[in-house]
């Protein structure tokens, strides 16, 4: 099969691309981003595994292909999408072919406002880790999965054991049919939380088997999801864990009876690890077996990716973009360094009007007398959004309620700003430059 991909360069579309093309398919693909940065990493990658890397200008899509396969941030005045058109060229969108490469599987569809990469990452590490030879593919990039070729968003297996990252976003995730279904958490991030809650019932019963859901979110508890197992910190459930250790960069935990131990912090990372506990022993596996591997897993890139950890210094890289993420991130740092920056990037404009409100309040939460934020500039990748909100937007209120907080113009400002502080966070989503500037706080802090 011959496929175009266009909007190749985003974490959702290139892990399909990257997954055809391991398949054995031809794959062709373009993307604007490539076009303005031709040595960026993921298009070296995606060549590297055979992927033919062209100008977003149209000419490279004509009726030899059988599909074309379009990104949802590409608009339909896009040239790709104009020629794919005159060509005749059948056309879906990046979660119309996913959902028909999940009723080809066995497929986990794993869903949730938050958490989703790391927890379809970890899962599917697990599954490979255990011997059952799983396909992968995902929005985030598992660092265990990188090689030269792969940018560690996709693996390809021998079994039909499928798990994918079901993103709520566009709202696609309704036509999934997926053999089993983990529902994280529900909050507010890209639609209402009752708009993303229907969406949720939609999927829970479309699934063939078993749905996995959070007992201690309330939101999901609301939700109209039956005969579902579920997994718990507080609650008593089916799968709980107990005797809860939060380590400044790991956790240790028991389900059943079995000890745990998790190389990652955080209250959110032990639901995330406890779900995937609780679908593999439902799969038959001994928890022991489980035991065994979990300490193995490193994580998902820009997920509390340390850049300098010495007597003095802490430098985080992580992707928190929504309230709850943001919660989460604070919630760990508190319990690891007492005076923290926080440098944020709000991603997008829409998002950003959506849940300002999330955001302010989040950071009124957790920002500490102690604590300071820096607001960079909202990140925008192009296309038609109103440029009506900025980041003072945010950063008003929050000063006006006391806490410290400002927005600056461009990135060679906070390190004007940057103080005395024993930890910088730098998070935000879709841009992998901030990993550049978390790299370069580092550097500058040793």
């Amino acid at each position: 099969m011959k496929i175009f991909f266009s909007g190749i360069g985003g974490s959702g579309v290139s892990a399909i691309a990257g997954f055809m093309a391991e398949k054995g398919h031809a794959v062709f693909g373009s993307d604007r981003l490539f076009d303005s940065r031709p040595a960026h990493p993921v298009r070296l990658r995606l060549q590297m595994n055979g992927v033919t890397i062209l100008p977003q200008d149209g000419k490279g899509i004509d009726r030899s292909f059988d599909l074309a396969v379009f990104s949802t941030a590409v608009e339909g005045s896009n040239p790709d999408a104009v020629s794919a058109g005159a060509a005749g060229v059948p056309v879906k969108t990046r979660p119309e072919y996913l959902a028909e490469i999940v009723s080809a599987f066995k497929t986990t569809a794993i869903a949730g406002t938050s958490g989703k990469s790391t927890t379809s990452g970890m899962l599917a590490f697990l599954l490979q880790r255990l011997g059952m030879s799983p396909n992968f593919i995902g929005g985030g990039k598992v660092k265990q999965f990188k090689t030269e070729k792969n940018p560690g968003n996709y693996l390809t297996g021998s079994s039909d054991y499928l798990v994918i990252e079901a993103c709520e976003s566009d709202g696609t995730i309704v036509d999934y049919e997926p053999q089993h279904t983990m529902i994280l958490n529900l909050d507010l991030d890209h639609h209402s939380i009752e708009e993303t809650a229907r969406m949720f019932e939609v999927l829970s019963a479309r699934t063939r088997g078993t749905v996995h859901l959070n007992a201690d979110d309330r939101n999901l508890d609301a939700c109209k999801i039956r005969n579902a197992v579920r997994f718990s910190i507080d609650k008593v459930s089916d799968y709980q864990a107990v005797d809860v250790r939060y380590h400044p960069l790991k956790t240790s935990f028991s389900v059943g009876g079995q000890e745990f131990l998790l190389s990652l912090p955080g209250r959110h990372n032990l639901y995330n690890a406890t779900a995937c506990v609780a679908f593999l022993s439902e799969e038959g596996v001994p928890l022991q077996r489980i035991a065994d591997a979990l300490p193995e897993f490193s994580g998902i890139e820009r997920r509390f990716d340390v850049y300098l950890n010495d007597d003095k210094h802490l430098v985080i890289d992580d992707y928190a973009h929504n309230p709850h993420k943001i919660r989460s991130l604070m919630e760990t740092m508190q319990g690891i360094s007492k005076r923290i920056c926080y440098i944020f990037q709000p991603h997008g404009f829409g998002p950003t009007r959506l849940m300002k409100n999330g955001y302010i309040a989040a950071f009124r939460e957790g920002l500490r007398d102690t604590d300071r934020l820096v607001l960079l500039p909202i990140y925008y990748a192009g296309g038609t959004a109103a440029k009506d909100i900025s980041s003072r937007d945010l950063s008003a209120p929050l000063k006006n309620s006391g806490k410290d907080a400002l927005a600056v113009d461009d990135r060679e400002e906070i390190f004007g700003v940057l103080g005395g502080y024993d930890a910088y966070v730098v998070f935000g989503a879709r841009d992998d430059s901030l990993s550049d500037l978390a790299e370069t706080i580092a550097q500058r802090m040793k």
